[in-house]
């Protein structure tokens, strides 16, 4: 089957969205299928077509950048360029060139899978506003031209507003998580680069976004110090100059500055060094506050590394801990219970702890595919 796979970024930049769709492309690639992702070159440096692990991928110059989008003004002729070539197209929202790709696709009938990752809530500002209300019409008339519609589970759908709106088109596939075991070699090497002998570690692996809440950590951070002396946060991810958040950064200066002994960001890990951060951490935080986070494939991923979690109490959001018991949900925006619910997987950890056999089956990488590959299918059909 020959698949398209479309977002507006992807490697090398990382997102859970971008991983999210890498995976998917590399994975459907392995069973033999040839598959094209078509996004932007957001950055000049960036090869116009490439093929990387398998995949062909095909990168749209861009006239501008605007909030968290790019403009394409050559997108259309290269979307049909590329839909001529494929059976099926799966399209990651959001994206707002989602319904002139589904279109596009329906007039050459060729099958459309969205796979809706997470609402969009973007930063405070008159543009941002107008920007959320184009999408919301051209939102729904992707999903009303395309033959079904991807969300991350159940939890999530029944509490989109969106999502809710097209239920006949819905299918919940768990997002597919792909991480080695770590390995101890290099788990002793970070710790030792980055001096992180001692001490509590409480991981958060993100992008410093606004609806990720880095602040509720940051403030429930001196409640685990006076219970646990030595606790740092260890950070990985983006956080300096992230893409549409320069005013959330400005935000969060004052409280880095003030816990700047209690804070340690390492680098933008690849890859390969993260089941090695997930191993040296006690437990992962995840703080996020609303609906642009709709799952958090970093929770399965530390799970499957034998550290547990504690999210917030979202929609989507709570679906691994609630789904494996490997750790604690708590309110969002709730620094105290946040502290608290981290002192005791802290200081009772071993209850917390699962097999990585139990954690894979809950979240199963070729389950998730082989769900991709029978969806692809029908529409192709």
């Amino acid at each position: 089957m020959r698949i398209l796979i479309a977002l507006t970024y992807y490697r090398p930049h990382v997102s859970g969205l971008t991983i999210y769709a890498e995976r998917l492309a590399r994975g459907l690639a392995r069973r033999g299928h040839v598959v094209t992702v078509l996004t932007s070159r957001f950055a000049p440096t960036l090869a116009l077509r490439e093929t990387v692990d398998g995949v062909a991928i095909v990168r749209v110059p861009i006239l501008a950048k605007l909030s968290k989008g790019v403009i394409m003004p050559r997108f259309p002729r290269y979307a049909a360029d590329c839909i001529g070539n494929c059976d099926v197209i799966n399209v990651h929202m959001p994206q707002f060139e989602a319904a002139l790709l589904a279109g596009l696709a329906r007039l050459g009938r060729r099958g459309v899978v969205l796979t809706y990752q997470c609402d969009l809530r973007l930063p405070h500002g008159l543009l941002n506003r107008i920007v959320e209300a184009s999408l919301r019409p051209l939102n729904h008339l992707a999903a009303s031209a395309a033959h079904a519609v991807v969300t991350t589970s159940e939890d999530y759908a029944s509490h989109s507003t969106y999502l809710s709106r097209h239920t006949g088109k819905l299918h919940a596939i768990a997002p597919p998580v792909d991480l080695p075991e770590p390995s101890a070699a290099e788990t002793e090497r970070l710790v030792a680069r980055w001096q992180l002998n001692d001490g509590v570690r409480i991981g958060f692996a993100a992008r410093f976004a606004a609806e990720k809440g880095v602040e509720y950590l940051l403030r429930a951070l001196p409640a685990v110090v006076e219970a646990e002396p030595g606790t740092r946060v260890i950070f990985t991810g983006a956080y300096k100059d992230t893409v549409g958040e320069e005013d959330y950064w400005q935000q969060l200066a004052p409280l880095l500055e003030r816990y700047r002994d209690r804070v340690v960001f390492l680098d933008l890990l690849p890859a390969e060094a993260m089941p090695s951060f997930y191993a040296l951490c006690d437990v992962i935080a995840v703080t996020s506050l609303n609906s642009t986070e709709a799952f958090g494939m970093v929770q399965v991923e530390a799970m499957l590394c034998g550290t547990p979690v504690v999210a917030t109490d979202l929609p989507g959001v709570r679906e691994p801990v609630r789904r494996t018991g490997m750790g604690r949900i708590v309110p969002p925006r709730d620094p105290d219970a946040l502290a608290a619910a981290l002192l005791d997987v802290i200081r009772n950890r071993a209850q917390y702890v699962r097999p990585r056999a139990a954690v894979a089956a809950a979240f199963d990488l070729e389950r998730s595919l082989s769900q991709y590959e029978q969806l692809f299918e029908s529409v192709a059909r």
